[in-house]
């Protein structure tokens, strides 16, 4: 079998070296494109509302993710709470954006470890997947590092929103073996508009480029027929075209491969603040109050096509019935 590369960085002492130099840039933090400039180190808080310590709103083996990474048992997820950005349509609302609330779920990293050797060791998940893991990303690498001393040995799956650091994305290269990216927006104006957050184009880009850099375009695959290794980009599907799949989907094709393995999702569905109730208040939000029309996503899946994509998944388009997180018991938080 062979070991995630986080072990030869754990016995070379370089992942060692990898902790501090990312606990530094907590004293002045700068671990996502906000660079917010706050001391995390000594409790001050900015943007994601998160200091020193993670937080963990949810952890459990979870079976909807893409089937080559899902197997028998699950990806053992460990769901961050708060967020760096603010998306108006957000799924995880719950624990995303009630920052104040999600306070009172910050974990010691022993416990953070505890809870990934359970995913590991217990419940046997195939590997374990950070959900929105960028403003955590030190606590990440310290808790692994710790893990390893005690038996960590499968995969590291980074799933995030892409609004990630390059630099960062550099310290974590050899660390992480799949990386995740949701790929949000072809326009800055969409990314401010419904995410909050300034430049996310040029951001998610130069952060999907690095990725590419680390991973290349092909997946390993184990004996067991799941991704040991790789480069997975997620694209959600939203109405009125707001996602600008095109111009994505051709950034992807040129600047990276169409080898690239692709995720299509079509589970987008209004909640958080684009319910109808709450979308009357603001005429921006209108555009994303109903779910996405088959036609609209039949268009994207069409440009597969076009620009030659061959490897990957693209959801059903019922399944925005099926992916609904529930984080109401904090245990298992999504049903299908």
């Amino acid at each position: 079998m062979e070991l995630p590369r986080y072990l030869d960085l754990f016995h070379s002492g370089e992942l060692a070296r990898r902790v501090e130099t990312l606990h530094r840039m907590l004293a002045s933090c700068d671990i996502c494109p906000l660079d917010c400039q706050v001391n995390r180190l000594e409790g001050e808080i900015s943007r994601c509302y998160s200091a020193r310590l993670p937080i963990v709103s949810s952890y459990c083996p979870h079976f909807g993710e893409e089937p080559a990474l899902v197997g028998t048992n699950g990806v053992g997820n460990i769901f961050f709470g708060n967020c760096n950005l603010k998306c108006s349509y957000c799924q995880n609302y719950e624990i995303s954006q009630r920052w104040k609330e999600e306070r009172k779920n910050e974990v010691t990293i022993s416990r953070l470890v505890e809870m990934m050797l359970e995913l590991q060791d217990v419940h046997g998940c195939h590997a374990l997947g950070f959900v929105s893991p960028t403003h955590f990303v030190p606590q990440m690498v310290e808790a692994i590092f710790e893990a390893c001393k005690r038996g960590l040995h499968v995969p590291i799956i980074y799933n995030t929103n892409a609004y990630d650091s390059v630099e960062v994305l550099k310290l974590l290269e050899g660390i992480v073996d799949v990386y995740l990216p949701d790929i949000k927006y072809a326009e800055d104006e969409m990314g401010y508009r419904y995410s909050g957050v300034k430049e996310y184009v040029r951001h998610s880009r130069a952060a999907l480029l690095e990725m590419y850099r680390q991973m290349g375009d092909g997946l390993t695959i184990g004996e067991d027929g799941l991704v040991k290794r790789g480069l997975i980009v997620r694209h959600l599907v939203l109405p009125n075209d707001l996602a600008g799949s095109r111009e994505t989907l051709e950034f992807i094709a040129n600047h990276l491969s169409n080898r690239v393995t692709l995720s299509v999702m079509s589970q987008y569905y209004p909640t958080n603040k684009v319910t109808n109730e709450q979308a009357d208040k603001f005429e921006s939000l209108q555009l994303l109050n109903r779910r996405v029309r088959e036609r609209e996503y039949d268009k994207v899946l069409e440009l597969l096509d076009e620009f030659g994509f061959e490897s990957g998944w693209a959801q059903e388009f019922e399944s925005q019935d099926y992916y609904r997180p529930d984080f109401s018991n904090r245990v298992t938080p999504f049903t299908r």
